[in-house]
């Protein structure tokens, strides 16, 4: 089964899964497949519906037993056990999740490398932040500014967050895998923020935990 790579500490884990299989292929990694047959239903776009299986099956092998997951009126998803704190993303071919037992809030995002990424950094990079080149190519900064962002409203948990006014991200040279510092101003908390990220060739990874 294609579990691309994971990663496990005392406090959380997270995964990556390279969507391969069909959707027969994922149920059959349940034993009780009956649990899944209410949220299956609510989708029918053949690629959702194996997206969605996937990320139950990384939830599987990361916790090392299926999980019911629910999701509060403002979309987060949640564990119906409350055995861990969740976060869950997706992009072209792979899914990711991040499991913690010591953060209430945490966040995992990842995406899909390549240049339409230019065409919506107005969107999310601030006029003070740094684009720093990676392989002689900015792309990658941009890739994980957005990724990273994406990372902090989750962990936020709060409305109306301007990727541009509320979230900004530190200077920091981009290399294959690391961290750098961030902060939000959306809430009186102005919480500051160490992003973990990694790069691959079909993807960029970050997360908070």
């Amino acid at each position: 089964m294609p579990l691309f790579l994971q990663h496990i500490e005392k406090d959380f884990r997270w995964g990556i899964w390279k969507v391969e299989e069909s959707e027969a292929d994922l149920l059959a990694c349940f034993s009780d497949k009956a649990m899944y047959t209410d949220g299956l239903a609510k989708l029918k776009s053949p690629h959702r519906r194996i997206e969605w299986l996937a990320v139950r099956v990384l939830l599987k092998t990361l916790a090392g037993d299926e999980k019911r997951v629910n999701y509060y009126p403002n979309g987060r998803p949640f564990l119906e056990d409350g055995s861990y704190s969740l976060s869950i993303s997706h992009t072209k071919g792979y899914v990711s999740v991040l499991l913690s037992s010591s953060q209430a809030l945490v966040g995992i995002d990842i995406e899909q490398t390549g240049e339409r990424v230019r065409k919506v950094a107005h969107k999310f990079v601030g006029p003070s932040e740094v684009i720093s080149l990676y392989d002689n190519s900015d792309i990658w900064a941009l890739l994980l500014h957005w990724s990273a962002k994406e990372s902090m409203f989750k962990c936020l948990d709060t409305p109306e967050v301007d990727f541009i006014s509320h979230l900004h991200i530190h200077p920091f040279q981009v290399q294959s895998s690391g961290t750098f510092q961030a902060h939000e101003t959306r809430t009186p908390s102005a919480r500051e923020y160490t992003v973990h990220y990694l790069l691959h060739p079909d993807f960029v990874l970050t997360y908070i935990g």
